[in-house]
């Protein structure tokens, strides 16, 4: 059996870093993931005014509950959808001129739900180019809370960034839902919110948030759910192979985990304990149609190892993965037709044939981690993939070509 030490998860580093920035106090974090996407947030705190100093396994952040110490600022997000999106709703808080930009890859993905509500409560916000799109500017003067209706059928990130709002407005806020997608991101928000000090009470569809601020912490991240997907599908995909990743059990906060639930109907045998899960591969893999709405992001990992499932593997209800880095859906499907496997798709589907992918092949990585790491897995059994962009992956896990080989070498 492998044991693999996978990094600190992004979501919950990006959560944290916001909720530690606006809490009364210094906050540490203990085994931060550091990649493009988390150094961009905290090089954005900095340049809002926080103090944060980082360490190796820890980062402290000495909060400002009033807001940003800086009037003005120019923060650039990089291609970081958390930092694109969390900071200049931390920065509405506070009072100042705050401009936001982005790489040319995150200035295509929309902002316009989560814009048009911080509009809704007041704030003064302004794109600079194409409405709904990045760059912006937030002229901030605190704010007041109240109540809006939000879509967060796109992303879940729209709710989580106005939810952790919440505790800094005057008088609150209710939160009404129209559509939502990634729900088990939403549940992680709630519950670190909570371990800060904030009220939030869900009624239906409305969720309420009390102006109680948030109090600093010690706070511990745990591995990386979406990450550990990958060495998860290596694992239930080569005969006699077994991985455990420790720190990912029972009590994980990252619904992403539910991806090994998938591999446990696909054939491989899962164990979760307290302390880490467990895949082993049983030498089969079954053909299956299975909803990936809350755990989207791991559906180009299920797309990378398909084609040697036993029957066809239907992927549904992933409309949203065509707006994250790239048009996932496609991109999963330009590439495995590229190793010749049959593949049909819809506006919110994939369907994926058994076959036998042959090399020598490129992968177009459209410079998505995701589909970097996705397809190294399906690269166990097909040699000679490669990738137009292998160093994509610094966005969430800059040592994966390392860390994927030295697995793959372990007996």
């Amino acid at each position: 059996m492998t044991v693999i030490d996978i990094p600190g998860s992004k979501s919950v580093t990006a959560r944290a870093l916001f909720l530690a920035a606006a809490a009364e106090g210094t906050t540490t974090l203990l085994r931060p993931l550091v990649s493009d996407d988390t150094e961009g947030f905290a090089e954005g705190l900095t340049a809002l005014g926080y103090a944060v100093r980082r360490e190796p396994d820890a980062w402290h952040i000495e909060g400002r509950p009033a807001g940003p110490g800086a009037d003005t600022a120019e923060v650039y997000c990089r291609d970081g959808a958390t930092t694109a999106r969390f900071l200049p709703t931390l920065a509405a808080a506070g009072h100042g001129t705050y401009r936001f930009d982005a790489s040319a890859q995150m200035r295509r993905r929309p902002l316009a739900p989560l814009t048009e509500a911080l509009r809704t409560l007041g704030v003064d916000l302004r794109h600079g180019e194409k409405e709904g799109h990045h760059p912006l500017a937030v002229h901030a003067h605190g704010v007041k809370g109240g109540a809006l209706t939000l879509d967060a059928g796109q992303s879940s990130q729209y709710l989580t960034a106005l939810l952790m709002l919440g505790p800094l407005t005057a008088e609150g806020l209710d939160i009404t839902v129209t559509d939502l997608v990634s729900e088990p991101y939403v549940e992680i928000t709630l519950a670190m919110m909570r371990s800060f000090g904030a009220e939030i009470r869900q009624e239906g569809r409305t969720y309420r948030v009390a102006p109680t601020g948030y109090r600093a912490r010690t706070y511990g991240i745990e591995p990386d759910a979406s990450t550990a997907s990958y060495f998860f599908a290596a694992a239930a995909l080569e005969p006699g192979r077994s991985v455990t990743v420790p720190g990912l059990g029972t009590g994980a906060l990252q619904g992403d985990l539910g991806f090994v639930d998938v591999l446990r109907r696909m054939g491989a045998d899962v164990e979760i304990t307290d302390t880490g899960t467990t895949v082993r591969s049983t030498g089969t893999l079954r053909g299956l149609t299975v909803n990936m709405r809350d755990i989207s992001d791991t559906m180009p990992t299920l797309a990378a190892i398909a084609p040697f499932a036993d029957g066809p593997v239907r992927i549904e209800d992933v409309a949203n993965t065509r707006v994250k880095e790239c048009d996932r859906l496609d991109a999963c499907a330009e590439n495995l037709r590229r190793l010749g496997i049959t593949v049909r798709t819809g506006p919110d589907w994939i369907e994926i044939h058994p076959g036998t992918p042959t090399g020598p092949a490129e992968i177009a990585t459209h410079g998505d981690h995701r589909i970097v790491m996705s397809f190294a897995v399906t690269g166990l059994r097909t040699p000679g993939i490669t990738f137009d962009d292998p160093g994509c992956v610094k966005k969430t896990f800059p040592d994966f070509h390392r860390v994927f080989d030295a697995f793959v070498r372990t007996p």
